[in-house]
């Protein structure tokens, strides 16, 4: 049976949606971690999942694997993410085509980072350079997927400004993007500055708020370190006080992202996706999972 394309979900919704992000795991051992998560995950009843893809087939029999696997236990549509990197343009119609014979209508169609032995990006030979050329390639092939982009509320790394950046996001919307979802954040004035830069330059599809709950202080710099976004410094001063990693450290992490959520929530946000990092703590502590009961139970 063919998934509903999430943005029949956002139309349709009588609520901000919930969504999850896992990555697919190394081995079979984190694999049956991962289930165990998933399934505690359960009861928060998401809307949808997303499962991340690594180029060159490095996870991506992984994520097939864990997608089909994660759609079997929430019964919810499953979206793994593609990249351009280190695929032709016929390899990524092939892998696109097995993700529609089983099943799937939505991808998260994005250009991909550089491999780790590239300091910048170079499109594959016979590949795509540019995420708004996978976003056509799959409306052409495919025309009833669904696809998801990425938003930057700080911009991407790569780009000169976000004004620049977010032209980028109109070439992706130009091509059929149906929904965007943003880079993670931890002030949400940098969300509002970004979704009303958008609607000034005629983006109208939902901006689901992406968000990483912290847990700890090394866990968030070496997330920073690769996402190149700004960490407030009272989040940081919180955690320290905390003892940077441990309980209370946690306790705080998640009182931010609970904070972040019902300001987005009360300024008409389509929907929370978070990226959960494969870690049951990131969403079952207490007090988020009391948050998300409220707007979302």
């Amino acid at each position: 049976m063919a998934d509903a394309r999430i943005s029949q979900l956002l139309e349709n919704r009588k609520k901000p949606l919930l969504s999850f992000e896992f990555f697919p795991p190394k081995d079979d051992e984190s694999f049956a971690a991962l289930e165990q998560t998933a399934s505690r995950l359960c009861k928060l009843k998401p809307d949808f999942i997303t499962v991340t893809y690594g180029a060159g087939g490095s996870t991506r029999a992984r994520t097939l694997k864990m997608a089909l696997r994660l759609r079997e236990m929430y019964n919810v549509p499953v979206m793994p993410h593609l990249t351009c990197v280190g695929s032709t343009v016929k390899e990524l119609i092939e892998i696109v085509g097995m993700f529609y014979e089983h099943g799937f209508r939505n991808i998260m169609a994005l250009r991909g980072d550089p491999p780790k032995d590239q300091t910048s990006f170079v499109a594959h030979e016979g590949g795509l350079s540019h995420a708004s050329e996978l976003v056509s390639l799959i409306k052409a092939e495919f025309p009833d997927i669904g696809c998801g982009v990425a938003g930057y509320p700080e911009s991407h790394p790569e780009a000169h400004s976000l004004e620049t950046d977010i032209d980028h996001l109109m070439e992706k919307v130009d091509c059929g993007a149906d929904f965007v979802t943003t880079q993670l954040f931890f002030e949400n004035a940098d969300f509002y500055w970004f979704r009303d830069l958008c609607r000034a330059r005629g983006v109208t599809q939902p901006i689901l708020a992406g968000l990483l709950p912290v847990i700890s202080l090394p866990q968030i710099k070496r997330i920073m370190e690769l996402s190149q976004v700004s960490f407030p410094a009272a989040l940081e001063q919180k955690l320290k006080e905390a003892g940077e990693k441990g309980p209370e450290a946690e306790k705080a992490g998640i009182r931010w992202a609970v904070e972040q959520i019902e300001d987005l929530l009360a300024n008409g946000v389509p929907g929370i996706h978070l990226y959960i990092l494969n870690r049951p703590k990131t969403a079952l502590d207490s007090e988020l999972e009391d948050c998300i009961h409220r707007w979302h139970g």
